[in-house]
């Protein structure tokens, strides 16, 4: 089973006054959409902040793209797909739902909604009781089958920037307590620090993604029987390359990271799955 999992694109509404901005955002965002579903896969993921403020202009815009391809897609929400408009609003224009799991023989896929609503002073993440209590029920029925999780938000003090103010699911949260409760193998994406890293902590991996602005690169995952494969799939597409710096350079809400790269250890690693029950 192959997926192919996105970081944070930003589809981003514009200044059209501005010289070559409108061409920059349709040559950057159609080339860049069209790589990640050019990659034959069971399922093309986004781990959110698909759009860089959540506008209905934006959604609309971005799903345009994507719904031309007629793939199987997956958006777990981020706080930039949530600042201008209600949660509802947003899942009614997307199609997507808030959270929710699929099981297959190979594995147990977990989507969850860390983003708070409408709050753009504070774009850290949260998991309500609810959603929380749902997803240990999904952990204790998993079994030792292998479970990846693909949310906007990183665990608390897991991957890098994860430990700081507003750089993961709060930390009052206790993930840990359900995470903890995992038999065998547990692999959790994320995106949200706009930086690669990945970080192997008790019986979990997490796999944290950077902005496809600042780095333009996929991951694909890769399962079978004995291992999960993780590695990065660099795009150098020359529209790509050359329209991203007229893009954040002009951007409201996004600041680029020009320290986005991590070592190669932070792009890619294999999970076994032989004898990974705890």
């Amino acid at each position: 089973m192959r997926l192919v999992v996105m970081g944070d694109l930003h589809y981003s509404a514009i200044d059209e006054t501005i010289p070559g901005l409108y061409e920059a955002r349709a040559d950057f965002f159609e080339a860049f959409i069209r790589e990640f579903f050019s990659i034959q896969a069971d399922a093309h993921i986004s781990l959110g902040d698909l759009t860089n403020y959540g506008a209905t202009l934006e959604l609309e815009g971005v799903y345009n793209i994507i719904r031309k391809y007629d793939k199987p897609f997956y958006h777990a929400l981020g706080n930039h797909d949530l600042y201008a408009q209600p949660r509802k609003n947003v899942l009614e224009i997307t199609g997507q739902a808030r959270y929710h799991s699929i099981t297959t023989e190979h594995a147990v896929f977990v989507f969850l909604d860390t983003a708070k609503e409408m709050d753009y002073e504070d774009w850290g993440g949260w998991v309500d009781d609810e959603q929380l209590q749902w997803l240990k029920s999904i952990v204790q029925a998993s079994g030792t089958k292998p479970m990846l999780v693909f949310a906007h938000h990183p665990v608390y003090n897991t991957t890098t920037r994860s430990d700081r103010e507003k750089g993961s699911i709060h930390q009052d949260i206790d993930m840990w307590s359900v995470l903890s409760e995992k038999e065998g193998v547990g692999i959790y994406f994320n995106g949200h620090t706009h930086v690669e890293s990945i970080i192997e902590q008790e019986n979990w991996t997490f796999v944290q993604l950077p902005a496809c602005l600042d780095l333009h690169t996929l991951r694909m995952v890769e399962i079978d029987e004995k291992e999960i494969r993780i590695t990065p799939v660099d795009i150098t597409n020359e529209k790509i390359v050359g329209c991203a710096p007229t893009l954040y350079n002009n951007m409201k809400h996004f600041t680029h990271n020009p320290e986005a790269r991590g070592k190669e250890s932070d792009r890619s690693c294999t999970v076994s799955l032989v004898a990974s029950v705890k």
